[in-house]
């Protein structure tokens, strides 16, 4: 104990000031293991859109623009029913996106981070692209509360299996938004398939892959005794990511260049994207 103390007072005193990447760093520092918690705002240093309003979604998918439709329309079980090809061109687009995104530079820092720490790391991110897994984080590490595109089932559902959807090769028609390509089909009954995505008013979702996911989260947590949370690119809008890292008697680290405000004093709030701060910060802790 002792030795632990003396090695964490030499560390703080290599981070030098008392602005607010070093107050991150130190943060960083003392914790013995950190939980990542990220929203849509985390893809965008990697080109992805992050659906921030109407004109924002319509800006990555004009043709839905020219039809007005919205984001909670085309991403619903109900689009699936009376138009799956239109809702496929949706999705199909999104998973053949995702699959060719390298991520940012931000995943690599974080993933050094978690590798010197003593419990290592978890993820818990509203984000369906698959992309902390890309970047090389443990998939026994990741809890995806929405779910992934990276998997289907079954529409109906018929025996609430899920599924890898690598073997769904999309061909979309970009201007109409259509899957030109055959529609995916249920492994088991041969019905529809859709993403394993928790949608706008979805009561089909299978979500007993996310369950286990939380479970393995929950253990990770019971383990760990000084976490720290980082917050990246979470918004209000669908607060599930702010409210879980909130909920946790942690210091929080918030990444946001439009709602950086946090709660309590002990806390960091940092406006500015995620590539740009996680860069900063990572000086900081280097002793730049």
């Amino acid at each position: 104990m002792i030795e632990t103390l003396r090695r964490n007072n030499m560390s703080s005193e290599r981070i030098r000031g008392d602005g607010q990447y070093a107050v991150a760093a130190r943060l960083l520092d003392a914790a013995d293991g950190l939980l990542i918690t990220a929203g849509a705002g985390m893809g965008v240093d990697s080109g992805l859109p992050d659906f921030r309003g109407a004109q924002g979604f319509w800006q990555a998918y004009p043709a839905l623009a020219k039809s007005r439709i919205h984001f909670q329309d085309i991403a619903s079980p109900e689009t699936f029913e009376s138009d799956p090809a239109l809702a496929w061109g949706f999705y199909g687009h999104r998973l053949a996106l995702y699959r060719r995104t390298i991520p940012h530079e931000g995943y690599c820092i974080l993933l050094k981070w978690s590798q010197q720490m003593p419990k290592g790391v978890f993820v818990f991110t509203s984000n369906v692209d698959g992309q902390f897994q890309k970047a090389g984080f443990a998939d026994n590490r990741v809890c995806e509360c929405h779910g992934s595109i990276h998997h289907l089932q079954c529409t109906q559902p018929c025996l609430a299996s899920i599924w890898p959807a690598s073997e769904v090769m999309p061909e979309v028609d970009e201007d109409q938004c259509r899957l030109v390509s055959p529609l995916p089909v249920c492994r088991d009954c041969g019905e529809l398939a859709r993403p394993n995505i928790l949608m706008f008013g979805d009561w089909s979702w299978q979500d007993h892959r996310t369950q286990a996911q939380q479970l393995r989260l929950n253990a990770w947590l019971a383990g760990v005794s000084r976490p720290v949370v980082i917050e990246l690119g979470a918004g209000t809008n669908i607060p599930t990511v702010r409210r879980f890292g909130e909920a946790l008697d942690a210091p929080l680290i918030r990444i946001n260049p439009t709602e950086p405000a946090v709660v309590h004093r002990r806390d960091v709030s940092l406006a500015m994207g995620a590539l740009e701060t996680l860069r900063e910060i990572d000086a900081a802790l280097a002793g730049g």
